[in-house]
């Protein structure tokens, strides 16, 4: 059994093709690490015409995801929503929480999954009340759909299997891990177009590298994403102090 295990369902199976089978996502199907399929939702369809969308009540622009086969596939592949669903079911919509770090932090202590890509204008809230289990978004934007978003959090998940990447450091020590952006990074050749590399890391001293590169990495979090500080602040300021005199103690006089 692969330590991760994620059924995805959409009605675009054909995109998820060659992403499966590249790069660290098809290293880890290739070494057994990550089983991944992309299902095609209008196999659960019951109409000739195989539909998966109808207009939406009340009236409005576009069409919503029909909630039947949406929730015969989920059903198919994750069983019916309870405490007794081994798999977790994620909607990717507009809708949902934004997908951070953390979230793909914990997510990696889950090991099956069925992503369901979102069409159209959106789904039906009947599908949602009982199928889903949480909605995921990539941000303040909307895409046609949720296949691309599916793909982020597929890598982003894959990613952390252990023993996939050559250098667990590579996953430990990078930007949003530790709660800042990394600092500028260099590599041969030592000059290029004029502009050289900073002496600091071609010197050997290790300390003062680190030192330099945590230096670097607070700057560029300033300038680039001084909200990451402003939270990181948040939670490591020290509570206020109590206005007025401690109350004394019972075995003060």
């Amino acid at each position: 059994m692969a330590d991760l295990e994620i059924d995805l369902l959409t009605i675009f199976p054909g995109l998820f093709d060659a992403f499966l089978d590249e790069s660290f996502v098809g290293m880890a199907r290739e070494r057994g690490l990550a089983r991944i399929a992309a299902h095609d939702l209008r196999e659960w369809t019951d109409d000739r015409h195989r539909t998966v969308d109808d207009a939406p009540y009340g009236g409005g622009p576009g069409m919503l995801m029909k909630p039947e086969p949406l929730i015969a596939g989920i059903e198919a592949l994750a069983g019916p929503k309870g405490p007794e669903r081994e798999a977790r079911v994620v909607l990717l919509s507009p809708q949902g929480r934004c997908l951070d770090q953390g979230w793909l932090e914990e997510a990696a202590r889950h090991q099956r999954w069925v992503i369901v890509c979102g069409r159209y204008e959106g789904v039906d809230q009947r599908a949602i009340d009982l199928a889903i289990d949480e909605e995921i978004s990539l941000g303040d934007y909307v895409l046609c759909g949720g296949e691309i978003p599916a793909m982020v959090l597929v890598e982003g998940m894959v990613r952390l299997l252990p023993g996939l990447l050559g250098n667990a450091e590579s996953v430990a020590k990078e930007s949003f891990t530790q709660e800042i952006l990394e600092g500028p990074q260099y590599t041969r050749p030592p000059i290029f177009r004029d502009l050289e590399v900073p002496e600091i890391l071609r010197s050997g001293h290790h300390a003062e590298i680190a030192r330099w590169r945590r230096e670097r990495a607070l700057e560029w979090t300033r300038l680039r994403r001084p909200d990451l500080l402003e939270r990181k602040l948040e939670r490591t300021d020290p509570p206020p102090e109590r206005n007025g005199p401690a109350e004394p103690s019972e075995d003060s006089e």
